[in-house]
């Protein structure tokens, strides 16, 4: 099977700083990736590279077998840490908007998970609340039919008991065959999901392996990332 991530000696520096020095992974399609580290390690870096925003960078990164383009961009859906959405725009103008932009974008299946996120159709953007935007923005990117999803801190605005929901509703809807990589800090709340974990710190790759193997031992994900990253533990 061909890798749906291929990343071979990459690095990335801005200026006289090293964010990403020298890393290489690769992942096989369907698998859930936890992208973990602490701020500042370039996990946002990685991300933009892979989703094509930046490109000023030394090795390769391939997204089923291309460089950052336009076959990938249409196979990713991307969801940034910052809100990007107009203060204007109200659920159902977002939903007319991904569905004119995207053609991979499921209109039925977005209108039912406005109903299940609790999100009111006609409530303008600017009048919602960080959780309610966060709400909004993962299910626009989520009912896309993406073979991709990248999603930079996708539940930190959520309180926590909407997100065991949220993420079993992400689980139940998205394509079979599809790959998820995932930053977030929320590691106790997110890591049910994930089968591969990948924590990069100062700008090296410092685990890379699958969370079964990983807790053999009864240690959770968040228990191994606070033994590696005992020198910066920091949550947002």
């Amino acid at each position: 099977m061909s890798n749906i991530i291929e990343v071979k000696n990459l690095s990335k520096s801005y200026g006289k700083q090293t964010v990403l020095d020298d890393i290489s992974f690769a992942y096989e399609p369907g698998q859930t990736i936890g992208l973990l580290g602490p701020n500042g390690c370039g996990k946002t870096t990685l991300i933009k590279i892979m989703t094509g925003l930046i490109n000023d960078y030394s090795g390769t990164v391939l997204i089923d077998g291309h460089k950052p383009d336009i076959h990938t961009k249409a196979m990713i859906a991307y969801l940034p840490e910052k809100t990007y959405l107009a203060d204007w725009m109200r659920p159902v103008d977002t939903i007319r908007y991904f569905s004119d932009f995207y053609a991979d974008f499921d209109t039925a299946k977005a209108k039912e998970m406005l109903i299940a996120f609790d999100l009111p159709e006609k409530q303008k953007i600017k009048s919602m609340s960080k959780g309610m935007q966060e709400k909004l923005q993962l299910l626009l990117v989520m009912c896309r039919n993406a073979r991709l999803y990248v999603l930079d801190e996708p539940l930190g605005g959520v309180d926590p008991a909407a997100r065991a929901f949220i993420l079993d509703v992400i689980m139940k809807n998205r394509p079979g065959d599809s790959t998820m990589f995932i930053s977030t800090h929320l590691i106790y709340d997110v890591e049910r999901i994930f089968d591969t974990a990948l924590m990069i710190g100062r700008g090296k790759i410092l685990v890379n392996a699958g969370v079964n193997e990983l807790r053999r031992d009864g240690k959770t994900i968040e228990d191994k990332f606070k033994e590696v990253f005992g020198y910066a533990w920091q949550v947002n």
